[in-house]
């Protein structure tokens, strides 16, 4: 077979953009799979929606807008106002890119075209490229793809390498077109990626092996399993209105999901966004290697800061733990972290994933040895459940999760089998603008855009704005920060690729003309930066829906009662 030129996956994502329904979405990219070789399956699959590596891959691009837009500049004659023009435009960095190159490009594409395989291995060379004038090499790299890509092929290359498609391919509609590529149910694709974790891995298998390739999926050690997600409630009547007596609470911490995978002497510790973090937490790894009696397992568990009287800290102090590079003893001889495990996903030999959350706790307490559970309770009244949500408040947690006694476990998905409960109301969102700021703020961006992402287009849409929650030395690191994802300016506000998100603190979700969303959120301000999420794991228009027809149902039992 002929290697698959780039041009092809380019053309798959323009004809993705010109349509919104789910199935034609689906048949376009179950096309286009069976075109391809199998050594081009994994990489093409990953580059379709956005991504170079799987996710729970620690290797990265690192390249800076910047440095894409200084080798842009290079290849055209363009003035300000052409520059300008198609910045206003554009929608996104890679139309951006698109439209510079068909105004002003100087020279016609280098020959020979670009190769699926070939964009996926210089991408590869780009992310192993270290040391002492790696930045020359690097952009030297990239400059060979841009300077062969046609003004299509640049738009697509520069929206992979900052993960933004906007196409409207979600990794489930992704699902959709490998289970029709290959003839076998969506639902062992779905089953074999949330074990694997690697999109393009299931396609390979799915297409090479079929069903029974699939079947074969279980999970495996050191490769981290996307975390169970909960739906909001906002109380915790609605709580036993799902799940009546069958139901056990937990309390929600204010800490950093992690995910421990162990075999033997070896301890490995994920974040809820895969990135692996054994070396921000030596001291939780060691414990798990004294105290746990499973040699090997894999936990689901929350890290929590807390002081010297063992009470918990805020978020950010945990997150000092996160970002040390050096000096770490000192951090942690100064930040405490305790651990507290509250799911068994896998132990000595067995998968767990699959039996009920009751079956799956007792395993654990039986393997935890020394580590701690979260504190729990499988109340036998709503009475008895309400004191222990005010011990959990008492105590300066965040609130409670609501568990179904005979629900499995489904990593990457928030169904309907978890539910969290929190004190204050708040939502996960990405920084999209920010304006500059006046005043005090004079210098500094501020009034954050704030966008929840749409489940089915991956669009961000926003329902707020806010410069409310941070410090004068936040918004001066935020503004740094936000500089270096800009991707267009207009008047006073900087658009930015959805990159940060934060925790948004709010009164209420009101309906609003004001934006596209149709959604606002009443006196929003920052409770911190949740530097354990992506983009992607940002709250979605569709929860927020939710959450205001849930707010506009207890209002109403409020008034009738």
């Amino acid at each position: 077979m002929t290697a698959t030129p780039f041009a092809r996956l380019a053309e798959l994502g323009k004809q993705l953009e010109a349509t919104s329904k789910r199935g034609e979405l689906a048949a376009l990219l179950a096309a286009f799979l069976r075109e391809l070789a199998p050594e081009e399956v994994p990489p093409a699959v990953r580059l379709t929606i956005g991504h170079v590596f799987p996710e729970w891959d620690e290797r990265t691009l690192n390249v800076s807008w910047k440095a894409l837009t200084g080798i842009v500049d290079a290849m055209v004659d363009a003035g300000p106002e052409v520059r300008d023009a198609a910045s206003a435009r554009a929608v996104d960095g890679g139309q951006y890119v698109q439209r510079l190159l068909e105004a002003g490009r100087r020279d016609p594409p280098a020959a020979p075209p670009l190769t699926i395989l070939e964009v996926f291995r210089t991408f590869e060379e780009i992310a192993a490229t270290g040391g002492r004038g790696s930045r020359d090499r690097k952009e030297a790299l990239l400059a060979g793809l841009f300077r062969r890509a046609p003004a299509l092929e640049a738009k697509v290359l520069a929206k992979i390498i900052y993960q933004d498609m906007r196409h409207g391919v979600s990794e489930g509609i992704m699902l959709d077109g490998i289970a029709q590529a290959a003839g076998i149910p969506t639902r062992l694709v779905r089953r074999a990626n949330q074990l694997w974790g690697d999109l393009g891995e299931v396609a390979l298998v799915a297409l090479s092996e079929g069903q029974e390739g699939l079947k074969r999926a279980t999970i495996r050690l050191f490769r981290p399993l996307k975390p169970m997600l909960a739906q909001t409630a906002q109380t915790l009547d609605e709580a036993f209105a799902r799940y009546g007596r069958g139901l056990a609470l937990e309390y929600k911490l204010d800490g950093a999901r992690v995910q421990i995978h162990r075999q033997g002497d070896e301890v490995r510790i994920y974040s809820r966004n895969l990135a692996e973090v054994t070396g921000s937490l030596p001291d939780v790894a060691d414990e798990v290697r004294r105290r746990l009696a499973a040699r090997e397992a894999v936990l689901d568990g929350e890290a929590i800061a807390v002081d010297a009287a063992g009470r918990p800290l805020p978020f950010q102090h945990l997150m000092r733990r996160f970002r040390r590079k050096h000096a770490l003893a000192d951090t942690v001889a100064g930040i405490p972290v305790r651990l507290h495990l509250f799911d068994a996903l896998y132990l000595d030999g067995r998968p767990l994933v699959d039996q009920p959350y009751e079956e799956r706790w007792a395993a654990l307490g039986q393997a935890a040895g020394g580590l701690s559970l979260v504190p729990r309770l499988v109340p036998t009244s709503e009475d008895e459940g309400r004191a222990f949500a005010e011990a959990a408040r008492l105590e300066g947690h965040e609130g409670l999760m609501a568990k179904e006694l005979g629900s499995s476990y489904n990593p990457g998905v928030r169904g309907k089998a978890w539910l969290k409960l929190k004190h204050v109301l708040s939502l996960d969102l990405a920084i999209v603008a920010a304006e500059w700021g006046y005043g005090r703020r004079h210098g500094w961006l501020s009034n954050y855009h704030l966008a929840a992402r749409h489940e089915s287009s991956g669009e961000f849409l926003v329902v707020g704005k806010t410069f409310k929650g941070l410090t004068d030395v936040q918004f001066r690191e935020m503004t740094e920060r936000l500089l270096e994802l800009e991707r267009a300016r207009r008047g006073n506000v900087v658009f930015v690729r959805p990159h940060v998100v934060v925790e948004v603190l709010f009164n209420e979700i009101q309906e609003s003309s004001l934006y596209p969303s149709g959604l606002a959120l009443r006196f929003a301000r920052i409770a911190h930066l949740r530097e354990d999420k992506t983009a992607e794991e940002a709250d979605t228009i569709q929860a927020l829906r939710g959450l205001y027809e849930q707010q506009f149902e207890f209002k109403g039992r409020l008034k009738a009662g």
